[in-house]
């Protein structure tokens, strides 16, 4: 459905309506909006709606991050979340859920973990890791479930708040990212890192 905040107008106000007693009256906590990382729109959101927030995070360095996510280009990794150390010093009780889609050999490594430890230290936070699911035109491979649990428990032993996603509905192509028929088509591909061309496949 491509970036919520792009359109933070009626996001905030779609939100408002959900959680209003004259609205739909959901628990704030049960709505979460989710976004890549546009700073300025997140602090808006945390300061004018009552609703959680989600960040997909993925990477644990600006390199790897600007390669798979090309936002942080403009809102780098520092950046991004010393707003969010700083802005949840104001929401009591607020936990910002940090999406981690795991990509084998890309992210997945122990020091990535380590380095996520070191990464959300300050910030009240949940990282729900997840299972990427492979469609038509992606380079990307899954971690597998070992890889996983292993990146989990370090987290978990650094003190994170830590959950597993395991991927759904992947053998019918109807899970998260693959909705709709696989086609030939492919998305245009960002340059490929050197030291990241072996866990593709693709040489050096």
């Amino acid at each position: 459905m491509g970036e919520p905040f792009h359109n933070i107008e009626n996001v905030i106000k779609a939100a408002d309506i959900l959680v209003d007693e004259q609205g739909l009256h959901f628990s704030p906590r049960k709505v979460t909006v989710s976004t890549s990382g546009l700073v300025p729109q997140l602090k808006r959101f945390l300061h004018e709606s009552k609703c959680a927030l989600a960040v997909s995070l993925n990477a644990t360095t600006d390199e790897v991050r600007n390669w798979i996510m090309p936002i942080n280009r403009k809102y780098k990794l520092s950046f991004l979340l010393e707003t969010l150390r700083e802005e949840l010093k104001f929401k009591n009780n607020y936990k910002v859920l940090f999406e981690y889609v795991m990509l084998a050999g890309i992210n997945d490594s122990i020091e990535d973990a380590k380095r996520l430890i070191d990464l959300v230290k300050g910030i009240p936070c949940k990282i729900n890791l997840i299972s990427f699911n492979p469609h038509c035109g992606s380079q990307f491979r899954p971690s597998s479930d070992e890889k996983m649990i292993e990146f989990r428990n370090i987290l978990a032993e650094g003190g994170c708040i830590v959950f597993m996603r395991f991927s759904r509905g992947d053998d019918q192509m109807a899970a998260c990212g693959q909705l709709g028929k696989p086609g030939s088509s492919r998305a245009p591909l960002l340059r490929v890192p050197e030291q990241f061309r072996v866990a593709l496949n693709l040489g050096v």
